[in-house]
């Protein structure tokens, strides 16, 4: 398969959750690089950082954010990235996943422009190979 996605993104503290993903991902080989930040604040930092240098190879083009995190909580994550997001001059798909089953988040989360879809943890390997497969045509 041809890997024409060349960087996504998971922001989760869950390390059980991430290796899952990761191995996945390696394992069918649906994009080229991943990078990982355990909370929003992190993962933030590392966007406004990259604004200033606007290297596209850097920036990447899907991410799974988890919504309960220290620091900086999914929610407030989107809040501040939704303000920079058009910065980049490149598409950003952008997936909540989160083990919360609660109507109230999931709206709220369909809500947000930003927000292309809310998955519900578990993730299978079909949802991600959906997932990039139908982000690199």
């Amino acid at each position: 398969m041809d890997r024409n996605i060349g960087l996504a993104c998971i922001i989760d503290d869950d390390s059980m959750y991430v290796n899952l993903v990761k191995k996945i991902i390696e394992t069918k080989n649906l994009c080229q690089n991943l990078m990982v930040f355990k909370n929003g604040k992190d993962a933030l930092n590392y966007f406004e950082a990259i604004l200033s240098s606007l290297e596209k190879a850097s920036i990447p083009e899907i991410i799974f954010l988890d919504l309960n995190m220290p620091v900086m909580d999914g929610w407030e994550f989107l809040e501040n990235f939704t303000k920079i997001k058009n910065k980049f001059g490149k598409k950003i798909t952008l997936y909540i996943v989160s083990s919360s089953i609660n109507p109230v988040d999931i709206e709220r989360a369909k809500n947000i422009n930003s927000v292309e879809d809310y998955l519900i943890k578990p993730v299978t390997i079909e949802d991600l190979e959906a997932i990039f497969l139908n982000r690199s045509t």
